[in-house]
């Protein structure tokens, strides 16, 4: 006689973070059309870009503002809101444009697995943890590993390639 097969635990919903309130919200916005107009203007703030992406289903470009992480000389996009539009058009486009001032550099894209995340997000956040800190609530770059890797499934990174 064969065992009861034992059931298994139901899959985590996707992390997607927006900002609550009314003045966070709005000075999320603003922050980020500023980053994405000066962005235009070729003029990056700390690494920013702007990530143009095909929609998975439309396939018309889709573009928000990112900040690149350079790491032991690989190229990073982190998804500090989680399982944003833009990841789940990566996932499915395998990569896109970054894209500054008239600038267009095509790039391929692979998921980091989340084993991997840990010295991605310190390094994340020890350069922009005064812009994106509000996503990772109590995280910051002096958090353990353990706390790093136990948040890593909810924020999606990319290492990014040039075509």
């Amino acid at each position: 006689m064969s065992e009861p097969i034992a059931p298994q635990p139901a899959p985590a919903p996707l992390r997607l973070v927006t900002p609550t309130g009314t003045l966070v919200a709005l000075g999320d916005r603003l922050s980020r059309r500023l980053i994405k107009g000066l962005d235009r203007f070729g003029i990056s703030v700390m690494g920013s870009r702007t990530l143009a992406v095909r929609g998975r289903k439309s396939g018309e470009w889709r573009t928000t503002p990112v900040n690149l992480l350079v790491l032991d000389g690989e190229r990073y996009l982190v998804a500090p809101r989680g399982h944003t539009q833009w990841v789940r058009n990566m996932r499915v486009v395998g990569g896109g444009e970054l894209r500054l001032g008239r600038k267009a550099e095509p790039f391929t894209a692979v998921e980091v697995a989340d084993a991997e995340k840990t010295p991605i997000l310190r390094e994340y956040l020890r350069k922009w943890g005064w812009e994106v800190g509000m996503f990772f609530e109590d995280v910051t770059a002096k958090s353990p590993d353990s706390r790093l890797t136990e948040i890593a499934p909810g924020f999606p990174v990319f290492r990014v390639a040039a075509k």
